[in-house]
């Protein structure tokens, strides 16, 4: 016969099995579980240490949150066909984004196509261009990277570089320049400016509506790659001597000036 001591001490032992074997596998999960949210904090924990030492890893990690975050602002070019006729006589030196401010008008004083003014550029000697030229019949032909200097503007007034905040910073290889007279001695325009030619002769009447719709596009486009407006301005504004644009062009220069279309 068992005693009440011996069933209470039974009782007792087999209270403390089932409580140890019934309570063991949910305290191990969970002493588990902190083990693993200990070890994934202490690896986030590093990496980001890591990563605030790290300059590499630090670069990408901004330039990819950039990205993302630009993705959404990002605005498809305008449609316009350009015709690439990119010829690296031409070139000058480097103009990135940074260094973008003007758009700068010119008539080619002559009849001839914008192919045929490229290859007159490249073959002459003289390493003048502008980047774009544009046809009377609204063909848009380039030969000079948005990204690379062009010598279109030449030299400028005296005083110029200083008002139109376009210091000479030696950018610019100036290749083929010569000096044209003690008033015109600035010629820091180039480095910081898109040329843009029109196929025109001073004088000789209206610009075509053709011409000017792909001007219109063109201008739409360059605003467009930089993500910003650049200031409008034609070439006489830069050298006062110069004649171009003509004075057939003053209306559309104003509207561009003021809206960015020619109407």
């Amino acid at each position: 016969m068992i005693s009440k001591s011996n069933i209470v001490t039974l009782f007792a032992v087999l209270l403390c099995t089932a409580l140890l074997f019934g309570c063991t596998p949910s305290s191990t999960e969970d002493v588990a579980s902190d083990v693993d949210t200990l070890a994934l904090g202490d690896i986030s924990d590093r990496f980001h240490a890591e990563s605030e030492d790290d300059p590499a890893l630090t670069e990408e990690k901004n330039t990819a949150e950039l990205s993302s975050e630009n993705k959404s602002d990002t605005k498809p070019l305008p449609k316009i066909t350009i015709v690439e006729d990119m010829r690296p006589s031409l070139g000058h030196g480097p103009k990135g984004v940074a260094y973008q401010k003007y758009i700068m008008l010119h008539d080619t004083e002559g009849s001839a196509d914008p192919h045929s003014v490229v290859s007159w550029w490249d073959s002459n000697g003289n390493l003048v261009a502008a980047h774009f030229v544009v046809g009377v019949d609204g063909v848009v032909v380039q030969c000079v990277p948005l990204d690379t200097i062009a010598h279109h503007a030449g030299f400028g007034n005296a005083g110029h570089n200083s008002l139109f905040d376009t210091p000479e910073d030696g950018r610019d290889d100036k290749l083929g320049t010569t000096s044209i007279g003690g008033a015109y001695p600035d010629y820091g325009m180039n480095s910081y400016s898109v040329g843009i030619e029109m196929v025109h002769i001073g004088g000789s009447g209206y610009y075509p509506e053709a011409q000017l719709n792909a001007l219109d596009s063109l201008i739409a486009y360059i605003d467009a790659y930089y993500g910003f407006e650049s200031k409008i301005i034609d070439h006489k504004a830069w050298r006062t001597s110069n004649s171009d644009t003509s004075a057939e062009f003053a209306e559309y220069l104003r509207n561009y000036q003021s809206h960015r279309t020619h109407s």
